[in-house]
């Protein structure tokens, strides 16, 4: 059977796969400082043959291989970067940067991809253009990320597609288990900075001040009430208030509260009625004590949506090599956020999950300090990645 034969194929590479994998995860790095990770991987597509064209979005690249007389082109994403935070798993290759470590799996999403590359350059199983893209700083979080800084330096001009596709691994889903979602898949994620001003004195006069701190707790308690009685009941939001501070002693009421949120929401009509809620109830409850706030809400990534065509093409491609009990075909949407979300705005595609484990050390939660991309999941990433391309890059239509 065909992909009895390709995950056969894939998995002779395995052990080359993993050593990259660790060897990145050992050597991680921050978003835009990515460069030793970007060498490693713009060798290793040199060596197999693919155009590399490098300084996208910074440390960002794409390696590009073209076969047959196919028009179609296709691209798929892979993410680079590590968070800011000190690993503590115990690992022979854990990370040697002090306070740096992939905790998100991206050191996993760019091998399972580099091996995808290494299998089809072997076997030029289709026919069109193939576009790599490997991107930095998924985990900026702001609108300026790897994502929309790629763009701006002509991703989709220099390497047009048809469609683009990209993968996370997912704790607590069954290893190797895909999982999609069409439509809107992941939240837009701002973020807000709100500075309450009112007039400072001491702790035994209150009335001869004017005390952020108490317009500061009821302006908390209202902004629950945004998602509680101004979005739909069948739609969702999140709106937290993560920040707040205020004062420094007892007996001192303070000049200023200082509150930073967190904001989601899964449809861009709910974006908009959130950043306009919080705006107003903002300063209206500044104005009902007499004092003022300055708010900066600022965008941060889009709304994620999946595109009907490209999903389902998607699927099926799962389902021909893990079969049909291996695939949740429409899994739930998350609150958490992507950037690739950027790169479906301007091509359309799918964005889909692969199974990490729901138990022991590979049921950790992604962020954490204990995680570890499942080695496992090399073979099956990068076999899924395979077909697809050939799937896609064959000489019929996408239908």
């Amino acid at each position: 059977m065909y992909t009895e034969e390709l995950l056969q194929t894939v998995q002779r590479h395995a052990d080359e796969i993993v050593a990259i994998r660790r060897d990145i995860h050992h050597h991680p790095e921050l978003s835009f400082k990515e460069q030793r990770t970007s060498d490693l991987v713009a060798e290793k597509l040199a060596a197999w043959g693919y155009q590399v064209t490098r300084g996208l979005g910074g440390t960002g690249l794409v390696g590009q291989l073209k076969r047959g007389s196919g028009t179609r082109a296709l691209g798929i994403r892979a993410d680079m970067d590590a968070l800011p935070i000190k690993e503590e798993t115990g690992l022979k290759y854990a990370s040697r940067n002090p306070g740096v470590m992939h905790a998100c799996g991206h050191d996993g999403h760019t091998a399972m991809l580099l091996g995808a590359a290494k299998v089809l350059a072997e076997r030029g199983g289709f026919s069109g253009t193939l576009n790599l893209i490997f991107q930095p700083a998924e985990e900026y979080g702001k609108a300026d990320c790897g994502a929309t800084r790629m763009i701006e330096d002509g991703l989709f001009d220099k390497f047009p597609c048809d469609a683009v596709f990209a993968m996370h691994n997912a704790p607590g889903v069954p290893a190797g288990t895909l999982v999609f979602h069409e439509g809107p898949m992941m939240a837009s994620a701002d973020k807000v900075f709100i500075t309450l001003r009112g007039v400072g004195g001491h702790g035994a006069a209150p009335h001869r001040a004017n005390d952020p701190v108490v317009a500061a707790a009821s302006l908390v308690m209202a902004l629950q009430t945004v998602v509680a009685r101004n979005v739909d009941p069948l739609e969702s939001a999140v709106v937290t208030v993560g920040v707040l501070q205020a004062g420094t002693v007892s007996n001192v009421i303070p000049q200023s509260a200082y509150l930073e949120l967190s904001v989601r929401a899964l449809l861009p009509a709910v974006r908009d009625l959130l950043q306009k809620r919080i705006t107003e109830l903002a300063q209206v409850q500044a104005q009902s004590f007499g004092m003022t706030a300055e708010v900066d809400y600022q965008r941060g990534y889009a709304v994620l949506v999946n595109t009907q065509p490209e999903t389902d093409f998607a699927r099926r491609v799962a389902v021909e090599l893990v079969g049909a009990q291996r695939v949740i075909p429409q899994g739930p949407a998350v609150m958490g956020s992507e950037d690739f979300a950027f790169m479906l705005e301007k091509r359309p595609g799918c964005y889909l999950l692969i199974g990490n484990g729901d138990s022991g050390p590979n049921g950790c939660m992604v962020h954490n300090p204990g995680f570890d991309f499942n080695d496992g999941n090399v073979t099956v990433g990068a076999a899924y990645w395979t077909l697809l391309a050939e799937r896609y890059l064959s000489e019929q239509p996408l239908a």
